[in-house]
C-alpha cells in the first residue's frame, strides 16, 4: 500500500479512534474515581496506587497514540521532523513500558498483600506509598534504558524514499541498525519481556492457589455466609487475575501478529491491526476495575446525588 494511503480505509480508521476514545474516556473515570477518593480522605488500599497510575499510564499513552493515528489515517500533517518524530515513538515506547512494569507491580503487590504474616513475603509489605514507588521507579528506568536506541534510530521520511526501511507512523520510519547492536537489543528486549512475563506469572499463580485454598476451607466449614460473598480482598484479588489474563492474551496475540507482519514485508495493515491488538490493554483494563469494583460505580452515584 503507498503511503498514506490507510486513510482511505473508513472501517479501519474509525475501529482505531472508537478504540482510542473508549479508552481515554474509561481511563479517565478510573483516575478520577482514585483522585476523588484521596482528596476526600478515605483510606487507600496498597493497591489503590499502582491502578491510578495504570489509569493515567494507559490514558496518557492512548492520548500519544492518537496523536500518531492522526499521522496514520487523517494526514492532517504532511510530515513531521526528526525531532517530532524521535519524541513522539519514544514516549509512546515508554508509555507501553510504564503500562508494563505497573502492571507487574500490581500483580507482585497484590500477591504479597494476601501473603500471611508468618509468610516470607510478609515482610516485603509496602507500609508507605513511598514503597510502592520504588520497585516501580527501578522497572521504569530499567525500561527505559533499553529502549533508548530509539532516539538515535527513529527518523522522519521526507528525505529517505528507500522501501527497505521499517513504517512507523506515515511521517516516520525505523532506520536499519548493524547486524551486531540489533541482536544485542533484541536479547536485551527479550530477557526484559521473559522477566516482567516471569514475575507476572510467579505471582498470579500465588493467587490462584490462594484462592483455591480459600475456597476449600469455605467448603470445609460449610459456611452459607463466606461462599456467595466474597471478602473485598478476595474480589480484588480475582479482578487483578483477570486483568493478568487480558495482559497475557493480548501480549500473545500481539507477537503472533508482530511475527505475521514481518512475513508480510511490513505491510501497513498488518501493521495496524498489531498497534490496534497491542492497545486493546489499555482499553479495557479501566473497564474489568470499573465493572468488576462496585465502589468505583456507587462513588460516582453518590457524588451526582443518585439513587
Amino acid at each position: 500500500m503507498s503511503k498514506g494511503g490507510l486513510y482511505r480505509i473508513p472501517a479501519l480508521r474509525n475501529t482505531f479512534l472508537s478504540e482510542i476514545g473508549i479508552g481515554m474516556l474509561a481511563n479517565t473515570v478510573l483516575l478520577l474515581f482514585h483522585v476523588f477518593s484521596f482528596l476526600l480522605g478515605h483510606r487507600p488500599k496498597p493497591t489503590d496506587l499502582p491502578i491510578a497510575l495504570l489509569a493515567l499510564t494507559h490514558l496518557l499513552l492512548l492520548i500519544i497514540m492518537g496523536f500518531i493515528a492522526t499521522d496514520i489515517f487523517m494526514c492532517l500533517w504532511r510530515f513531521w521532523d526528526d525531532v517530532t518524530c524521535k519524541a513522539v515513538i519514544y514516549l509512546h515506547r515508554l508509555m507501553r513500558g510504564f503500562s508494563i512494569c505497573t502492571s507487574c507491580l500490581l500483580s507482585v503487590l497484590q500477591a504479597i498483600t494476601l501473603s500471611p504474616r508468618g509468610s516470607p513475603l510478609a515482610k516485603f509489605k509496602p507500609r508507605t506509598p513511598q514503597d510502592t514507588l520504588r520497585p516501580l521507579l527501578f522497572l521504569c528506568v530499567f525500561y527505559m534504558s533499553l529502549s533508548s536506541h530509539l532516539l538515535v534510530s527513529i527518523i522522519a521520511t521526507h528525505n529517505w524514499t528507500s522501501g527497505d526501511l521499517m513504517y512507523a507512523t506515515d511521517s516516520c520510519i525505523i532506520w536499519p541498525i548493524s547486524y551486531c547492536i540489533r541482536q544485542m537489543v533484541s536479547t536485551l528486549f527479550t530477557f526484559r519481556e521473559v522477566f516482567l512475563m516471569w514475575l507476572m506469572a510467579l505471582s498470579s499463580g500465588y493467587m490462584v492457589a490462594h484462592l483455591c485454598r480459600h475456597k476449600r476451607q469455605c467448603q470445609h466449614l460449610h459456611s452459607t455466609s463466606l461462599s456467595p460473598r466474597a471478602s473485598p480482598e478476595l474480589r480484588a484479588t480475582r479482578t487483578i487475575l483477570l486483568l493478568m489474563e487480558l495482559f497475557m492474551l493480548m501480549s500473545v496475540l500481539d507477537y503472533i501478529i508482530s511475527s505475521s507482519r514481518i512475513i508480510w514485508n511490513n505491510d501497513q495493515i498488518f501493521y495496524c491491526i498489531q498497534i490496534f491488538v497491542a492497545h486493546i490493554y489499555a482499553t479495557i483494563s479501566p473497564l474489568v476495575f470499573i465493572c468488576t469494583e462496585k465502589c468505583i460505580i456507587n462513588f460516582f452515584k453518590s457524588l451526582w446525588g443518585g439513587p
